[in-house]
């Protein structure tokens, strides 16, 4: 760009920003911007289009066009050119718009005079908030320099609509932060709460777009890009890195030591911009960029474009992650992404948790469960929406968060809540007594655990025991592989807390989703079918040595339960179990004492081993069925696929069928069965399994009430007919014959 450029793009920011900070309505401001840009600009049009909804933009102002048309004229995200520029995040510059493939004639704006277009995006970090559109009745396309200016105008008025400069009537010039929101995500732990939001990472405002000194301005940016480039450098210095760390920090060097990166953030100091509103605009226009990519790897490469770029915003602003900020009462945590020992530390004070990313399956949501706080996952754009402090009602049942809810929706959201602590009330007259159908038979609930701050729940819930105790969750929240005198002395307080109530242990279940951070991690095309659980055990022996000697001396010579997970064959159970019987020999030549009794079980996730030789089926002493795993292979459909996982019901007559296979071979050799999963917490799914035969199901402690106030309400014979009729009539998933026969069993 040339000097006159650059002064003219300075000069027009500055006449922009008094027009700003002139007191005025937002309408009366917007119609003076775009007057202001037709002037200087010196073209006959100048229009704003913003958001009225996610999918609807809506003139707000204009310079040229019909007046009657303003908050009249709508139009689809990706309608015509404006709808074009919004989708994409990238501008269109046209010298002859009506002939542009996708354009849209407004007849009511009287634009039909006018060739030439150019439209840009006013967005701010990737967060699409509308349009501004130049048009003239010359057939000419606009020049760089003319199309980088309106660019650095949009980036102005990005940082001002979110600075509620243009707020006014209507949905699209509504205040920003202000209006109600519903995100629709996933679950990632059931479960309702209502509270305020934390946020786990606080967005940096930036107050102060424009700037008279660029001088002053470059040295800021440069200075503190000098800082984040040493910051970073030093981060790769460090010897604990795995190979996925440097990875993603090599990607940040690259983008910190970018030259193309830092011209262009000058080039916007010039043109009149603040250093901070510099990183934005280039951090918002590298995004757009990169999300039209169709290679999967730069699309990644967002967040480390965004990582780095947050991480120069406060260095520039000096709003670091600790703002001030007082934790509300009854905190939402919200955040992009978390780790498990971040959601650790966060423990118990949080009443719920709501990611725009995450999944069933990830560490985070294993804490979650494990802490009994509901999640909702995949709540897109949320971090960009939510303000510290703003009111929230997380459904984890249903994977929504309601955002500064409407008076309605919190009074029915409370209801719910009220409903369910009614509902816990009743199920707590029940913790005392059996499981007991009114058949006569009992069914045994236990359930899952993988923290110490679970145990308190093997009381109060009622359950019977702990059919899964997680013990990789004391390897994931840790920097450093755990010592084996660490394990003991936990394991030791789980049975401790037990008080004799049988514990079981599964071995270190990792690789999949649940990758440690001290361990170098393996790049495989399919890792939920990789070299995960028994299989890193076997390979890694060491580890599976160490952690069988902490569980052997936890014992302290009571009885111990241990099961493998991943099971797929006889061979892989027997070497593992080859392993606890060289561990008892060894800890007892040592002296120590050992179990009085031990189970040696598996977990039957895969199809496979539930055709095992009838050797496996003698040797084992139980078996737990993994349900989430298992169904994942039975209908290969992963689980972790939000388009493929719920379209497989557990009551699908195939794999209740499957299941009933398994429950004769174990019968058939006196071995005793588990079902352990999600499945099993579903009072439904827990009917249809004992009616299949299944006599344990662990779950986690908030689903052993309503489990047990309904297998007590019927009798279990009378269930399975129905499945048996259902299935004899070919039906190919018996959820609504059993729904249909419970709506007719007494209370």
């Amino acid at each position: 760009m040339g000097d006159r450029s650059e002064s003219d793009s300075r000069k027009l920011l500055r006449r922009l920003r008094d027009v700003l900070a002139t007191p005025a309505k937002g309408q009366e401001r917007l119609d003076r911007i775009t007057h202001l840009i037709g002037d200087s600009m010196k073209t006959e049009v100048c229009s704003i289009y913003l958001f009225r909804d996610p999918e609807t933009l809506e003139l707000c102002a204009t310079e040229g066009l019909k007046q009657e048309s303003v908050h009249q004229t709508r139009m689809k995200l990706g309608e015509g050119l404006v709808g074009r520029v919004a989708r994409t995040g990238l501008p269109v510059n046209t010298a002859n718009a009506p002939a542009e493939k996708g354009f849209r004639y407004m007849p009511e704006t009287g634009e039909e005079i006018f060739s030439s277009f150019l439209g840009v995006p006013i967005q701010r970090v990737g967060e699409k908030l509308g349009v501004l559109v130049v048009q003239s009745k010359d057939a000419r396309a606009y020049s760089e320099d003319e199309i980088y200016a309106v660019e650095v105008v949009a980036m102005v008025l990005a940082e001002m609509t979110e600075l509620g400069a243009f707020a006014g009537d209507g949905s699209a010039m509504g205040t920003r932060h202000k209006q109600p929101v519903t995100f629709r995500g996933s679950t990632g732990q059931e479960g309702a709460a209502e509270g305020r939001v934390w946020l786990h990472e606080p967005r940096v405002v930036v107050t102060n777009p424009v700037a008279d000194d660029p001088l002053t301005e470059i040295d800021r940016i440069r200075e503190a890009v000098g800082e984040l480039r040493v910051s970073v450098d030093d981060l790769l210095a460090a010897d604990s890195l795995d190979k996925e760390q440097k990875q993603v920090l090599e990607a940040y060097r690259m983008f910190a030591h970018s030259r193309g990166w830092l011209r262009r953030m000058e080039e916007d100091i010039q043109a009149g911009l603040s250093a901070e509103a510099a990183v934005e605009k280039e951090q918002s226009a590298t995004r757009a960029r990169l999300e039209q990519v169709p290679d999967a790897y730069l699309r990644d490469r967002l967040h480390d474009l965004d990582d780095l770029s947050n991480r120069l915003l406060r260095i520039l602003t000096g709003q670091g992650k600790d703002t001030g900020a007082t934790m509300p009462e009854n905190p939402i945590l919200v955040a992009r992404n978390i780790g498990p020992a971040e959601l650790l530390e966060y423990g118990r004070k949080l009443k719920g948790v709501v990611l725009e990313e995450g999944s069933v399956g990830s560490h985070a949501a294993i804490v979650a469960r494990a802490l009994s706080i509901p999640m909702v996952i995949h709540a897109e754009r949320i971090t960009t929406e939510a303000l510290n402090g703003d009111v929230i009602l997380v459904d984890g049942d249903q994977g929504v968060a309601h955002l500064r809810p409407e008076d309605t929706i919190t009074r029915s959201f409370r209801d719910k809540i009220a409903m369910q602590a009614q509902a816990q009330e009743r199920y707590s007259s029940l913790r005392d007594l059996p499981a007991e159908t009114r058949d006569g038979q009992v069914i045994s609930l236990q359930m899952n655990a993988g923290l110490m701050a679970d145990l308190p729940s093997l009381v109060g819930s009622g359950a019977e025991g702990v059919g899964l105790f997680r013990t990789e969750l004391q390897f994931l929240i840790r920097n450093q592989m755990p010592k084996r005198d660490e394990l003991a002395k936990l394991y030791a307080r789980v049975l401790d807390a037990a008080r004799g109530q049988r514990v079981a242990f599964r071995t270190l279940d990792i690789g999949s989703d649940k990758v440690l951070p001290y361990m170098k991690p393996n790049d495989e095309p399919n890792p939920a079918m990789g070299w995960r659980a028994i299989r890193v055990g076997l390979d890694k022996p060491g580890v599976l040595r160490m952690q069988l000697q902490a569980l052997i001396r936890a014992a302290k010579g009571r009885p111990l339960t241990v099961m493998f997970p991943f099971i797929t064959e006889i061979a892989e159970f027997t070497a593992a179990r080859s392993h606890v019987f060289r561990e008892l020999h060894r800890e007892n030549s040592l002296g120590h004492p050992v179990p009085e009794r031990i189970e040696i079980g598996a977990m039957l996730e895969t199809p496979s081993l539930a055709f095992a030789p009838q050797a496996f089926f003698d040797v084992v002493d139980f078996i737990s069925i993994g349900g989430n795993d298992l169904k994942q292979f039975f209908f290969a459909a992963d689980r972790e696929n939000e388009r493929v996982r719920k379209r497989y019901d557990t009551l699908n007559t195939s794999f209740l069928n499957f299941l009933e296979q398994i429950v004769e071979r174990c019968k058939s050799t006196n071995t005793k069965l588990s079902f352990c999963g999600e499945d099993a917490g579903r009072p439904l799914d827990a009917l249809a399994l004992a009616a299949m035969g299944i006599p344990i199901l662990s779950m986690r402690p908030a689903s052993i009430g309503p489990v047990k106030a309904l297998l007590r309400r019927v009798d279990l014979a009378q269930a399975r007919s129905v499945i048996d009729r259902a299935r004899a009539e070919g039906a190919d998933c018996l959820r609504q014959p059993l729904t249909d026969w419970l709506s007719t069993q007494p209370e």
